[in-house]
Parts: structure tokens; C-alpha cells; sequence
């Protein structure tokens, strides 16, 4: 009995021990699979971080060729632009040329027909007749056909001579650089006849707000320089807020003006190109 007793104490032990190590190994299989479990969640997440930078990288690399295309297509503009304003200065220095060689035959006319008193003092009405209609075309051919502003190379001349007098007086004298805003809006949208009707009521506004002999120079084709002469910078930028807000009235579009006031022996073209640079800050503060 007692050798019975033994082998089933044994027996228990080592059925105790072997569930024992069967726990143990349990224990270390679930472990284990914890273990597991976490690598494939962290390998997902580094999955899913890969991903994540793929798709930032291309989407940087979309941006980046929507910026080259933008930047193309500003550059195809800018070239377009340049293009037209190329063309539209040829053409204007070939109207001015034709316009000083009408000039130049007008003067020859003029000069040949009676432009010397006769000696006896008189002259026909045919010959008064015909002078006046000289004199009225050679006027004409300084002119602006559209406002009646001066033509650029004319009106650089009338410019020119005002300085001078500026120079001889008080030393007072302002060049003002003029834009109509939004002029191609107002062609597109209502044709060219409503753009001349604007820039006809511009011309009539600034004749209308500055005195007679400050030359008004149609310098392009919404572009206007005018010069003023004893009366400081502040009196002209106030002259130009009437003719502003009179046009904006008239018409519904408005101008901006950049201002060059002159100091000591300037030439006009240093005038022009200062007051034209403070036409473009203009703007660019108008847009911000």
C-alpha cells in the first residue's frame, strides 16, 4: 500500500510540474504574441507614416508644377505684354513722324503762301481765308486727335518750355504722371467707343481743373502727363483728387497719378521717369 501511495504522489508531482511548465509556456507564447502584436501595429504605423510622406511628396511635387506652369504663363503674359507695348510705341512714334512731317509741310505752305506781310499792307480775304486754314491745320497737327491734348513729341516741347520759365521764376514746377484705372474693363465690357468717351471726359476734367497754359501731353494710350508751375506738390495732388472723383462720376472708372516735383537742374526726363515710378507705387499700395 504504502508503495502505491508513493508512485501516486509521484505521479501528482509530476503532473503538477508539467502543468506548471505548460502554463509557463503559455504565459511566454501569449508574451510572445503581445510582442508581435505591437511590431505589426508599429510596422503599420510606419506604414501608414511612408504613405503619408509619399503622398506630401507628391503633392509637393504637384504644386511644384502648378507653380512652374503659373510662372510660365506669367512669363508668356509678361512676354505678350512686352509685345504689344513694343508694337503700340511703334506705332506712335510712326504717327508722330507722320504727324511732324505734316507739320513740316504745313509750315512750308504757310511759308509760301503769304506768311510775309504784302508790302502794301494788305491781303485778299482768299489769302486771309486760306492762312487761317493753315494755321487752324498746323494747330490741329499738334493735337490729339481723341482729347485734344498734346501729342507726346509736341507736347515734351511745350514741357520742356515750362521748365525753363520754372527755372527763370520761382522754381516751382511739378510733372504729373496720369492713368486712367481700369480702362481695358471698360473696353471689354462696353467697346472702345465707351474707353474714347473716358478718356475724352479725362482730358475735359484736367483742361476743366488746371489753368489754361499747364500743357496736358497724351503721353499713351491711357497715359497722360501734365505740368504745373507755381503750385507745390500738395495743391496738385489735391487738384488731381477733384479730377479723380469728377471721373469716377462721369464715367464710373477712375485714375491714379504718381508726382515729381523739381529740384534743381532736373531735365523732363528725369522728371517723367520719377513721377512715373511714383505712378507704380501708386498702384501697387491701391492693391494692397
Amino acid at each position: 500500500m504504502k508503495h502505491r501511495k508513493g508512485k501516486k504522489c509521484g505521479g501528482a508531482r509530476k503532473a503538477a510540474k508539467r502543468l506548471a511548465a505548460l502554463e509557463a509556456r503559455m504565459k511566454k507564447l501569449d508574451a510572445q504574441e503581445h510582442v508581435v502584436g505591437l511590431l505589426e501595429r508599429a510596422m503599420a504605423e510606419r506604414l501608414a507614416v511612408v504613405e503619408a510622406r509619399e503622398r506630401a511628396a507628391d503633392a509637393r511635387e504637384s504644386a511644384l508644377t502648378d507653380r512652374d506652369a503659373l510662372a510660365n504663363e506669367r512669363d508668356r503674359l509678361a512676354a505678350e505684354r512686352d509685345r504689344v507695348a513694343a508694337q503700340r510705341d511703334t506705332a506712335a512714334s510712326e504717327r508722330e513722324c507722320r504727324a511732324a512731317e505734316r507739320e513740316a509741310a504745313l509750315d512750308r505752305r504757310l511759308a509760301g503762301n503769304g506768311s510775309k506781310p504784302a508790302l502794301n499792307g494788305d491781303e485778299t480775304d482768299e489769302q486771309a481765308l486760306e492762312r487761317a486754314q493753315l494755321e487752324a491745320q498746323l494747330q490741329r497737327a499738334h493735337l490729339d486727335g481723341l482729347t485734344g491734348a498734346y501729342r507726346r513729341e509736341v507736347g515734351r516741347l511745350a514741357l520742356r518750355n515750362e521748365i525753363e520759365r520754372a527755372r527763370r521764376g520761382d522754381g516751382r514746377f511739378v510733372v504729373a504722371f496720369v492713368d486712367v484705372d481700369g480702362l481695358k474693363g471698360v473696353n471689354d465690357r462696353e467697346g472702345h467707343a465707351a474707353g474714347d468717351r473716358v478718356l475724352r471726359t479725362l482730358a475735359a476734367t484736367m483742361r476743366a481743373n488746371l489753368r489754361s497754359y499747364d500743357p496736358i501731353v497724351r503721353y499713351g494710350g491711357d497715359e497722360f502727363v501734365c505740368g504745373v508751375a507755381q503750385i507745390d506738390a500738395t495743391e496738385v495732388q489735391h487738384r488731381l483728387g477733384i479730377i479723380d472723383q469728377s471721373l469716377r462720376h462721369a464715367t464710373g472708372v477712375g485714375i491714379t497719378a504718381g508726382l515729381a516735383a523739381m529740384t534743381g537742374n532736373e531735365t523732363l526726363e528725369e522728371l517723367t521717369e520719377r513721377a512715373d515710378a511714383a505712378l507704380l507705387e501708386a498702384k501697387r499700395d491701391r492693391l494692397n
